[in-house]
């Protein structure tokens, strides 16, 4: 995909794509958009749940709605090709490794190998600079 491109791929569910930097940062601020919007909605819903006693007969209902959001999303990111690691927590797929973002960072900054997990996120611009990935071209 070219910069500057707004034509996303949408990809079957559970089948990540392969990112260059460019096509991660392209589709950024759509994932950013989305993810805004899912958090927004979600955090009424989130206060309401932690305000409700178990006992609470509507808490089955507000469960049922938090679960329908956070799976929307999901399902949303997937679509996009990403790998979805937590709540409002996705990866972009190198080929060598995950460009890694979390709401509500305000770009792609970090890096983690496959075998590192979120704790093991380096800074994007360092391993750029030790490494000259190909995916940064």
């Amino acid at each position: 995909m070219s910069r500057g491109s707004s034509i996303f791929q949408i990809v079957a569910p559970n089948d990540p794509r392969i990112f260059t930097l460019a096509e991660a940062q392209d589709l950024f601020p759509l994932v950013r958009s989305i993810t805004q919007a899912a958090h927004a909605e979600l955090e009424p819903v989130r206060r309401r749940l932690e305000s409700m006693v178990p006992t609470n007969p509507m808490i089955r209902e507000v469960e049922r709605r938090y679960e329908t959001i956070v799976k929307r999303w999901v399902a949303k990111m997937e679509r996009l090709g990403l790998v979805v690691k937590g709540l409002w927590l996705v990866d972009f797929d190198t080929g060598d490794g995950y460009l890694c973002w979390k709401f509500p960072e305000l770009r792609i900054g970090h890096y983690h190998a496959y075998h590192e997990g979120y704790s093991g996120r380096r800074p994007l611009d360092e391993v750029i600079q030790e490494f000259d990935p190909d995916w940064a071209v």
